[in-house]
């Protein structure tokens, strides 16, 4: 072959080459991105959970993702300096990120819908009104989901307040999607790791298999009868799959009943420590596992319908163990020795129940029930030592900072640009 035939081919070769690329290029144009949407973008939540996002860990390298950052108007300066602070990553999956104040543009085509705490300023008087405010913006966010957003949504509730009602009230104002609405656990699993750790000398990530149950930001159960620790340092060593059943090395029992209940409790009732960076994390988390499942072999905790499952009462959202797969999940109705009494599931349940009655009307007072007093006396039956209870009985430490509106009114969404929607 001549050097003049070589060239001629080389030529009609690079030609070629540049035009394929062209087309890939215009293809890729084609393609819309996975539209992520997040309320109350002002939160601290909102800023950390970006960065995480928009790594392509939890979707994946080849996804590409439109972040849309929904808030009133009175937060559309912040969000302004959001997004181009966003812009800077310079991320290789982020496509497009942008502001949303207008509420009947609210979820366009979304894909996905994360749900933070709301951010208020003002104040409440009881626990009743606290509940029925969550109402109105619930009802809206349900009516907007089922109008706007795309028909496979996904939509997960965080943060540290009335979690499990905001779920339940936004799958009854949402029908159409409410198999695909679920509420974030992870945070309060790791703080449970991150307690056990310390005790043990360990890192979190080496503690395995915490099963929350119940109520997600309020009264729930911490199981720690199939929790395992992995790489212990101890007299036994084993490969990275060997495991110790953690029950087996913390030797003071009194520590895991009295200390370890106490920490957890104010935990989960002040939400202290639950801030933006583990709500973040939490909400990531169960993300990634939601689109590409959970490790094998592992318990993960997540707040979803009950049908029925462990003698839970149906329609309430309970916390629960379950797996990951095949975009899914699927609750570990399976396990062996996790068996909860009646009377231990009556009263992680009766909250929940007076919860969804009384934000919809039909009970007017929340009945909390009395603590037992004498420190000596131990409720709970002797194969359910290890269901340790973490009693956020003081509910008013929880409320959030904000004010009742009655749920005929959307009176209060007047922060937000454009007409409001009438219930």
């Amino acid at each position: 072959m001549t050097t003049e035939l070589m060239m001629v081919i080389a030529q009609e070769n690079l030609g070629a080459h540049i035009e394929k690329e062209q087309e890939e290029e215009a293809l890729k144009t084609c393609i819309n991105p996975l539209q992520v949407w997040i309320t109350s973008a002002s939160a601290p939540a909102c800023y950390n959970l970006i960065p995480i996002l928009t790594s392509g860990e939890v979707f994946g390298m080849h996804t590409e993702i439109s972040i849309t950052l929904f808030d009133n108007k009175q937060a559309e300066e912040y969000l302004k300096s959001l997004v181009v602070e966003t812009q800077n990553l310079a991320s290789p999956v982020l496509r497009s990120v942008s502001i949303c104040t207008k509420v009947e543009e609210a979820f366009c085509q979304a894909h996905v819908i994360v749900v933070l705490d709301e951010s208020t300023d003002k104040e409440v008087s009881t626990l009743e009104d606290c509940l029925r405010s969550r109402v109105p913006l619930c009802r809206l966010y349900g009516y907007l989901i089922e109008k706007n957003a795309h028909e496979s949504v996904r939509v997960i509730v965080g943060g540290k307040t009335f979690v499990n009602l905001k779920t339940v009230l936004l799958m009854r104002f949402a029908p159409r999607i409410a198999h695909n609405i679920i509420a974030v656990a992870l945070g309060v699993e790791g703080e449970a790791k991150a307690i056990l750790a310390r005790k043990l000398k360990t890192a979190p990530s080496y503690i395995k298999d915490v099963i929350i149950w119940d109520n997600i930001s309020g009264n729930n159960y911490v199981d720690l009868r199939k929790t395992r620790v992995y790489r212990y340092e101890s007299a036994i060593w084993g490969p990275l799959r060997y495991s110790r059943p953690l029950l087996n090395l913390i030797f003071d029992s009194e520590w895991v009943k009295r200390e370890f209940v106490a920490t957890l409790k104010n935990l989960t009732a002040t939400g202290r420590q639950f801030g933006g960076i583990l709500a973040a994390h939490s909400i990531a988390t169960t993300l990634k596992y939601w689109y590409h499942g959970s490790p094998p072999g592992e318990i993960v905790s997540l707040g979803i319908l009950s049908e029925g499952q462990f003698g839970i009462p149906k329609g309430i959202i309970f916390s629960m163990p379950v797996k990951f797969e095949n975009g899914t999940w699927v609750v570990l109705t399976d396990l062996k020795d996790i068996e909860i009494s009646e009377q231990i599931m009556t009263r992680m349940t009766s909250d929940l129940i007076q919860e969804k009655l009384v934000a919809l009307g039909d009970k007017i007072h929340f009945h909390q029930e009395e603590q037992v007093s004498d420190e000596h006396e131990d409720p709970v039956p002797d194969e359910e030592k290890n269901l340790v209870m973490s009693d956020a009985a003081d509910f008013l430490n929880r409320i959030p900072q904000t004010t009742f509106e009655k749920p005929q009114s959307l009176e209060f969404l007047n922060g937000f640009e454009g007409k409001t929607v009438e219930s």
